[in-house]
């Protein structure tokens, strides 16, 4: 099961390895990472998407807290949030295929950010399942590179 945890962090040097090695020496997997500045520049929001049971996101939240860079750890587990991913991915096309691409592009409310002779640039947001959605409807065309955000999320109201 994936666990979408938020961390707010001191924002500088240090900070990422230092967290990255703790879900290393303590062998949880990452899924995702994003992190980015928030409204305040001395505190960065890190989305953590971790694959484990209870269990598992009860130990990762417990050592989180006790890093002195971490300033609060939310795990959103049964919490209304909203959460969103970027997507840019290129590809191929022909004088064939575009207009079926293109349909595709317009059902998923994605954008066209680049065209060439024989490629597309494509950019979608959201939730998991829209973004591995769009992927699977333009996998026949063939996928030539692809860039995934990782998962950023937030709690409602």
């Amino acid at each position: 099961m994936k666990h979408t945890i938020s961390a707010l962090v001191e924002n500088k040097s240090g900070v990422l390895a230092r967290i990255a090695g703790l879900f290393s020496a303590r062998g949880f997997n990452i899924d995702s990472l994003a992190v980015g500045e928030t409204q305040d520049a001395a505190i960065s929001r890190m989305t953590i998407v971790v694959r484990g049971d209870d269990a598992v996101l009860e130990q990762v939240c417990k050592q989180l807290n006790k890093l002195v860079d971490v300033i609060k750890v939310q795990d959103f587990a049964g919490k209304d949030f909203v959460d969103r991913e970027l997507i840019l991915l290129k590809v191929s096309t022909d004088g064939k295929t575009r207009h079926e691409v293109l349909q595709i592009v317009e059902i998923f409310r994605a954008k066209i950010i680049d065209i060439k002779a024989k490629s597309m640039t494509i950019e979608a947001t959201g939730s998991d399942s829209k973004v591995d959605a769009i992927i699977d409807m333009l996998k026949p065309f063939g996928i030539k590179e692809l860039a995934r955000t990782g998962k950023i999320a937030i709690a409602r109201g």
